[in-house]
């Protein structure tokens, strides 16, 4: 059907000069000073002359039958069938405004407006003749002004009542800038002002009306929705402005698009309800006529198929022949949007005056008093189908008849005819009062009723501007479209059986967008929950925590919830993507959240560092514990036999190292980091130190007991040692400022270990310095290993040098297994196995070394005697 219109549209237009040129008129030869008609067209119409004419298209009869032609026959004319009354009340709003401003002694004062109003019967084809024959004229003959160019029979026109014939007639009238106001046409194709030139229209276009649905939808957070639209340029306009607008603004999706068959097409609308019933959409948008909308509510009947939020254009809101007992189990609850209602005063006075023979030609009151009353006049007008019945008389009282033409209450359309009118007389009561010499065309001159051109009058409707008697204001943009307006309307069942349609909101334009006001405690919803509107979506809500991700080969909002992944969050609902959070940051169980990354050091607080810093705090204590006991017994054979300076230094150093392992413990701080390994490297220097001295003074009074090695001992006297204990211990301390000046040691956030934790550790800056300083201590540790060992089988009485070869061996063990160890631990447990080598090296030097010796002072102390060592001595040797 819409393929079928494009054409028709295309070849209207390019045959348009021709119907003008050769079918109405011709110029005859021996005329040269007029134009002859050739073809008339048989319409029926309302017509009253006045000294400007208005013409108008309105639909009275809603069908049209024709008959076949042949070659051979004369054409015969076609038959309209259906009075429509609301149509009959659209052409009397415009008898009503017309009369009623020729009583206005300030809108055009002096000058009555005349009108010609024909009746379309809802076939494009005659609404196509009427508009021509309202362009052109039907008078035989008339006079030339210059070769068939003069003032149209009409000023302006008001209609046509559908968007398609509006389209088709404005195609032609818009060649000769004739201006058209239509009341009812609301395609947005219209709003094409290079093609629609002289268009007006005092109905929102659909372009308004999709974006007021589209504000519905998206205050009930309808995101899932289904589309029927009519098959005409009306129905497929809004069809893609829809999917369009809809996409853009990001308020949801539909879930199908059907058309909507003009014919009694029963498997189409079957399939129709069929796709209805398998979607998942609970709300349905119609796009369409009343004879679409009825013929698809006997199938939705037929087929009992409840549950659904239907929503109206303003084409079929209102209309009376839906709202039946059998429709509204189904219609109620309707949404819809209607055309602004406005009040018309002294209207219904107006109508309950009609009589057949109120004017010259009395054909639409004929029709309507005829379908009224159920009666006919005879004879009955040519070419119209009798209403049958009793014969008219002429004397019925419409005060006895019950008939919506007299409800006045809801007046939409009718208001928007009635503006129509208004806006063509206050441009003509605007050109009519220019100042000659002052006008805004060419020259400065003004428009005059005697010269009128067409184009005139659409200059000066560009620029109209009056408001209603109602208070509305009416004014049209550079598109012929008036400022927008709807009113949101919803279907309500009454106990009686009866329909109520009540206001429940407006939509309008404004500056800041469209400005949508819901009454929602109105609102009737058609469901179980009579309160609550339904949920039309494709997918549920992603709550925060998740992100959507779309499924494929389906409409966006038809998608899966995923979990944003560790160290990414969302905070709000439907999100697209997951944020990551800082670095310091981290995602909490919810992921809607970022949270501070839990920090990790080795911490006095926890049981691995409370039990570290007891044996760190026991091992110091036992060391000065045995220190006292060394002090205390320091005059015995056993200390003095074993060099009891480097034994307190050695214990002393000890105890240094004891407590350097407290400064892994705790919170990395600047300082700790730089004095953590100087102070661990300078005490186990120490103490080595004086392991090694400990050793070579043994093997040097070993030798010297033998004969010539007596010279040997001046090189290991007290101040040799002490000053061999302090030379080994300065080169660690350069090598530990040399260190801390060039690289030093600092704190360090490591992110690097886990993603959820931040390790507070100390880094040790220069890689090369720490391998320095152990390595130091190493060379130290094995040489004194290996001259213990080598002094291994001396008397005892003599040295201590199997308890330094076991010392050194735990020593160098502890060591050579932490390097491994300490590279692979990560965070806390790298510091916790560095303090653990500390403590078990300390504790395997203090116990291999002083460990027998407390045993024989404290516990035998019988051979803590000079006698049982040299006795021991003398039977070993």
């Amino acid at each position: 059907m819409g393929l079928f219109i494009d054409i028709f549209l295309i070849i209207s237009f390019n045959v348009t000069l021709l119907l003008f040129s050769s079918f109405f008129f011709t110029v005859s030869s021996s005329l040269s000073s007029s134009c002859t008609l050739r073809k008339k067209f048989f319409l029926n119409g309302l017509h009253k002359a006045g000294d400007v004419n208005l013409g108008g298209l309105f639909e009275v009869h809603y069908t049209s039958v024709f008959p076949e032609w042949t070659f051979t026959s004369e054409p015969r004319q076609p038959t309209c069938t259906g009075f429509d009354t609301q149509g009959f009340r659209h052409a009397m709003t415009m008898v009503f405004a017309v009369e009623e401003i020729n009583r206005n002694s300030y809108l055009l004062p002096n000058i009555t407006l005349g009108y010609s109003l024909y009746d379309n019967c809802g076939a494009l084809v005659i609404g196509f003749r009427a508009a021509l024959v309202l362009a052109s004229g039907q008078e035989e003959q008339f006079l030339l002004q210059e070769n068939c160019s003069g003032t149209p029979p009409v000023t302006g026109i008001v209609g046509d009542s559908y968007s398609t014939f509006s389209i088709a007639t404005s195609d032609v009238l818009g060649l000769f800038r004739l201006p058209m106001v239509s009341h009812f046409a609301t395609c947005s194709c219209l709003s094409n002002r290079q093609r629609f030139p002289s268009f007006f229209r005092t109905i929102p276009s659909d372009a308004f009306q999709v974006r007021a649905m589209i504000q519905i939808l998206k205050h009930f957070n309808w995101t899932w929705v289904g589309l029927l639209v009519s098959d005409d340029d009306y129905g497929l306009h809004v069809a893609r402005s829809f999917q369009s607008d809809l996409a853009q603004s990001g308020g949801g999706c539909l879930a199908y698009i059907e058309v909507l068959p003009w014919g009694n097409d029963p498997a189409a609308l079957r399939n129709i309800v069929y796709v209805m019933k398998k979607s998942t959409a609970q709300v349905v948008m119609v796009f369409g006529h009343e004879i679409h909308i009825y013929r698809l509510m006997e199938e939705v009947v037929r087929q009992k198929m409840t549950g659904l939020q239907w929503i109206a254009s303003e084409a079929w809101t209102s209309v009376d022949v839906l709202q039946t007992p059998e429709f509204m189990p189904y219609l109620g609850g309707t949404l819809g949007i209607a055309i602004r209602r406005g009040e018309i005063k002294g209207f219904k006075d107006f109508l309950l005056r009609i009589h057949p023979d109120q004017y010259h030609n009395s054909y639409g009151n004929s029709i309507f008093w005829e379908d009224i009353f159920q009666c006919r006049f005879a004879p009955s007008p040519a070419g119209w189908v009798e209403a049958g019945g009793a014969l008219c008389t002429g004397q019925e009282n419409l005060h006895n008849v019950e008939s919506e033409l007299f409800d006045v209450s809801n007046l939409r359309p009718e208001y928007n005819v009635y503006k129509a009118v208004y806006a063509l007389a206050y441009a003509l009561h605007d050109m009519l009062q220019c100042e000659p010499g002052r006008g805004p065309f060419s020259g400065h001159s003004c428009g005059s009723l005697e010269r009128l051109e067409p184009w005139q009058l659409v200059y000066y409707l560009d620029r109209v501007n009056f408001t209603t008697s109602f208070g509305d204001e009416v004014s049209f943009d550079e598109n012929g479209d008036v400022l927008p307006i709807y009113d949101v309307m919803n279907w309500l069942g009454l106990p009686d059986g009866t329909t109520k349609i009540q206001n429940v909101g407006e939509v309008k334009e404004s500056a800041e967008g469209e400005e949508l006001t819901l009454h929602e405690d109105r609102i009737f919803w058609n469901f179980e929950t009579k309160q609550v509107p339904p949920q039309s979506i494709c997918s549920e809500s992603c709550l925060p925590g998740t992100r959507m991700a779309r499924k494929k080969g389906q409409p966006v909002c038809c998608f899966d919830c995923i979990p944003c992944s560790e160290g990414k969050i969302s905070n709000k609902t439907d999100s697209m993507e997951c944020t990551s959070c800082p670095e310091d940051f981290w995602s909490n169980t919810e992921r809607d959240q970022c949270v501070p990354k839990k920090t990790e050091f080795l911490s006095y607080h926890e049981p691995l560092g409370i039990c570290l810093t007891t044996v760190s705090l026991l091992g110091t204590f036992i060391c000065a514990v045995v220190l006292g006991i060394f002090i205390y017994h320091r005059n015995t054979p056993m200390v003095r036999a074993n060099n009891s300076e480097l034994s307190f230094l050695l214990l002393v150093s000890l105890k240094l190292c004891f407590l350097c392992s407290l400064l892994f413990i705790g919170r990395p701080q600047l300082w700790t980091c730089q004095l953590r390994h100087a102070a661990f490297g300078i005490s186990f220097v120490l103490c080595v130190s004086c392991i090694l001295v400990k050793t070579m003074v043994v093997l040097a009074v070993f030798k010297a007991s033998k004969p010539g090695g007596g010279a040997t001992l001046k090189w290991f006297g007290a101040v040799q040692q002490r000053g061999t204990v302090m030379v080994l211990t300065s080169v660690q301390a350069a090598i530990c400022t040399v260190w801390l000046v060039s690289s030093s040691p600092a704190p360090h956030k490591n992110t690097q270990y886990y993603n959820d934790k931040i390790v507070y550790e100390c880094v040790v800056g220069s890689t090369v310095g720490f391998a320095v300083l152990l390595g130091y201590i190493g060379l130290l540790a094995t040489l004194s290993f290996l001259l213990a060992f080598l002094a291994r089988n001396l008397p005892d009485n003599f040295n201590e040098a199997k308890l330094i070869t076991f010392s050194m061996l735990i020593f160098c063990a502890v060591w050579v297994a932490f390097v491994p160890a300490y590279v692979n631990s990560p965070g806390k447990y790298a510091d916790a196995v560095e303090v653990f080598a500390i403590l078990a090296s300390s504790f395997g030097l203090l116990v291999a070394l002083f460990g027998p010796k407390c045993y024989i002072i404290l516990i035998r102390p019988e051979r803590n005697t000079k006698k049982a060592i040299m006795g021991r001595a003398t039977s070993k040797t």
